[in-house]
């Protein structure tokens, strides 16, 4: 056998070339038991079929209530990565609730999550989410716990026939702002407009701003003196 050496021109032997510049030396580990870090699983569609058992069997415990519990708001993401998608929150505010007509303890009575900490911080929020309560109310069955004796609130019995479970994940569906754009000619004023322009311009109006105040200040009290001496 012949053992690699290294020449006088800076290559090594037996077949190996030396890299260029400055790198590292090629020494990749390719002879790693890499067997023995391999995870593998065989249950998943078995597993399938058991969460949708689960649900089955849960729909069925807690039927005709819904199986997604209780109804959630619309609430943005956080982030400015995120913060134009629609998520479900964790429960309606006071306003909210006050704007729909529903009392706190009340709403938590016919399924209805309540945050007393939440505040909305613009309208849209709480018109939205006004509307998502008032459409709630508009399909909501509420059962009489004594049939014999049903109380104000309770949906009358002709109405209780044929009602089906809601097996929705959010109760009622989450619709994210729509994607479609609206197609439209370019307008004269939109081509002839120069927004570097435009921007420059008011950086330097931003800038300079005290110095034309001090500017008009000292104009007017020139033009005032002159009218005093007249």
């Amino acid at each position: 056998t012949t053992r690699s050496s290294q020449t006088s021109s800076g290559r090594v032997g037996s077949g190996r070339k030396m890299v260029k510049h400055n790198n590292v030396l090629p020494n990749v580990h390719f002879r790693k038991w890499w067997q023995r870090y391999v995870k593998t699983w065989y249950d998943q569609p078995a597993k399938k079929q058991k969460r949708r058992q689960a649900r089955k069997e849960k729909a069925a415990a807690i039927a005709p209530r819904p199986l997604a519990g209780k109804l959630r708001p619309t609430v943005h993401c956080p982030t400015q990565r995120y913060n134009m998608r629609l998520r479900a929150g964790r429960g309606f505010s006071l306003d909210e609730l006050k704007a729909a007509g529903l009392s706190k303890t009340y709403a938590q009575t016919i399924g209805i999550a309540v945050d007393h900490r939440r505040k909305n911080r613009s309208q849209e929020s709480l018109d939205r989410n006004t509307a998502r309560l008032k459409a709630y109310l508009e399909k909501l069955v509420i059962f009489p716990k004594n049939s014999g004796k049903p109380k104000k609130g309770d949906t009358p019995r002709e109405q209780l026939k044929d009602v089906t479970q809601n097996t929705c994940k959010t109760i009622i569906p989450i619709e994210g702002p729509s994607k479609e754009l609206e197609v439209r000619a370019i307008t004269d004023a939109e081509k002839n407009f120069n927004a570097y322009q435009t921007l420059r311009k008011e950086l330097m109006l931003t800038k300079k701003h005290g110095k034309f105040l001090k500017k008009q200040r000292e104009e007017a009290e020139k033009e005032a003196a002159m009218n005093k001496g007249k």
